[in-house]
């Protein structure tokens, strides 16, 4: 078991633990501070969602004292009764660790997913009527938000990682929401051992993931290639050859524009298959159509992603730090300085701007730096001042991740 845990996470870089106190993520903490190296820091999030929760992060902080770990906890406050708690608490419990990670360092933190959490992930979307992408469920490793996420114990079941602590004489928590069926994983988890008479179980349905996944791999693989040849980044939009695109097999023109939607847009997600159905048939009636906060435009022989203006028109970032989620703002920084959108009023003050090549709303959302209402920089716009912007990520990366 320990064998197994480490070698999924290699390397002596930190490595965080993130514990709610469960069977699995407790036998995934003692499995890996048993190793020794490389330093193991523990992470519980409490979803203030149960009266049972701060007990529970206290159970885990002693466990962690008692192995010589490290332990914090974060608290959410999100929840407003609206839409789907376990969507909204996994969205915050992951943003919440990821900066947790960020403050300590940590570029790698483990998960306590089983081959069992993979079998009703497969079911799920299945219900769902998902494809290759979402059939191949989750990854043993993937990175978010900054993060390297690792699920080392995905090939063993709940019953390994249970039979292990009970070796050691360690004890762990029951959330009683595992047995709550207005959620849909408890539903699928009942399904499951109500399909396993027909030889439909967890084992198998795993090994449906990894298939999938290599199929994903070969498409992402295909979709790279054809990037190279029909695709190119302009400083943050990407413009797509019309006449190579139309040639492409739809399953790889659909994950190009998917990829380049989600770059553009530094979304985590792609939109949605009937969305992006819309907006390719809604370009062959009009010049411009908006999707995922992109605005995709027919411009000559080209068909160009860039970001929408008024999606960013309220971002904001302080120099050094990521604006949009992908831009890197570097100069001489002064106090009370803030990198927000050029928009109309940043662009009025670059009278060169059109020298810079690149479209009106492509330069209305890019990224810029402000003293208030002063503009000081606008490096896309042709007043550099000093300052440079760069990207984060490459379109390439982004094929390869989707």
């Amino acid at each position: 078991m320990e064998a197994a845990l480490a070698a999924a996470c290699p390397g002596d870089a930190p490595l965080g633990v993130a514990v709610s106190g469960g069977g699995d993520s407790m036998a995934v903490l003692c499995a890996l501070a048993a190793r020794g190296r490389p330093p193991v820091h523990a992470v519980t999030v409490d979803h203030g969602l149960r009266p049972e929760a701060a007990d529970e992060a206290r159970f885990v902080a002693d466990t962690c004292a008692r192995l010589g770990v490290s332990h914090d906890v974060l608290r959410w406050g999100g929840w407003d009764g609206t839409g789907n708690l376990q969507d909204a608490a996994r969205r915050a419990r992951y943003a919440l660790i990821a900066d947790w990670a960020a403050g300590r360092r940590i570029g790698r933190v483990a998960l306590g997913h089983t081959r069992d959490d993979q079998a009703e992930t497969v079911l799920m979307r299945l219900a769902r009527g998902a494809g290759v992408d979402g059939l191949s469920a989750m990854a043993p490793a993937r990175m978010a938000r900054g993060v390297t996420w690792l699920r080392p114990a995905l090939g063993l079941s709940r019953a390994e990682l249970r039979a292990y602590l009970a070796e050691r004489g360690q004890r762990w928590v029951e959330d009683p929401s595992n047995e709550d069926t207005r959620f849909d994983r408890v539903q699928a988890r009942r399904a499951l051992a109500a399909l396993a008479p027909l030889g439909i179980e967890a084992a198998g349905l795993a090994a449906v993931a990894r298939r999938m996944a290599s199929a994903r791999a070969a498409l992402a693989a295909c979709t790279l290639d054809a990037a190279a040849r029909v695709a190119r980044a302009d400083r943050g939009d990407v413009v797509i050859d019309r006449a190579g695109l139309a040639a492409l097999p739809d399953e790889i023109a659909r994950r190009l524009l998917v990829a380049a939607l989600c770059w553009v847009a530094s979304a985590e997600y792609p939109p949605r298959a009937e969305a992006l159905a819309d907006m390719r048939a809604a370009l062959a009636r009009a010049p411009r159509a908006t999707l995922h906060g992109c605005l995709v435009s027919v411009a000559g022989e080209g068909l160009r992603v860039a970001r929408e203006p008024a999606a960013v028109a309220r971002a904001t970032a302080a120099p050094g730090t990521p604006w949009d989620g992908r831009w890197l703002l570097e100069g001489p920084y002064a106090p009370g300085m803030e990198l927000r959108a050029l928009g109309a009023a940043g662009l009025a003050a670059c009278p060169d701007w059109r020298e810079a090549g690149l479209p009106r709303a492509s330069l209305l959302a890019s990224p810029a730096v402000w003293r208030g209402d002063t503009l000081v920089a606008a490096p896309l716009a042709g007043h550099g001042a000093g300052w440079q912007a760069r990207l984060a990520t490459s379109l390439s990366e982004r094929i390869i991740a989707h």
